[in-house]
């Protein structure tokens, strides 16, 4: 059996309070997805994201989260192939595909993402990607009800001092 490693990146961007994704869709099957390629030797799996994402669309990415997702699959008999996700945002707009290998690039409203999607693998990461948006949302939130909180007890005990 052979074994393939690909690495690739979830990349979100914010335009006017709107969230949107960046997807491929590949010359060669016409099948939507996320950008990602294989592993070079030496590159570690954040080095092939970075390096795929931008040979296949033009973005320049830098990861930041801890969110790895890993999917499995047989590509063809006799192929093992791991593919490893990390979700990234940029704020770069322009977008430009690879000649030959991808047929289209583009920003897909994150509303629309799991429906463009063509594999159930894909779709399954984006869902997970979701939840750990919502979870450090929740947790921003949290922090920021908190903090109001302390400043809302600091102004009252300022108060009752003078």
């Amino acid at each position: 059996m052979k074994h393939e490693k690909s690495c690739g990146a979830l990349v979100l961007r914010e335009d006017h309070g709107a969230d949107y994704i960046l997807m491929i869709r590949h010359r060669r099957g016409g099948h939507r997805s996320f950008p990602k390629g294989h592993m070079e030797a030496g590159e570690t799996e954040v080095m092939t994201a970075i390096r795929e994402v931008y040979e296949e669309t033009a973005v320049r990415i830098h990861i930041r989260s801890n969110f790895r997702a890993t999917v499995h699959y047989m590509p063809m008999p006799g192929v093992k192939k791991e593919v490893v996700y990390f979700l990234t945002r940029t704020e770069q707009k322009q977008i430009r595909p690879r000649e030959g290998e991808i047929a289209e690039v583009e920003w897909v409203p994150l509303a629309a993402a799991e429906s463009s999607l063509t594999h159930e693998n894909d779709k399954t990461v984006l869902r997970a990607a979701m939840r750990k948006i919502a979870a450090e949302k929740r947790a921003k939130e949290r922090a920021a009800a908190q903090a109001s909180r302390e400043r809302e007890k600091a102004d009252r005990n300022g108060e009752k001092k003078t």
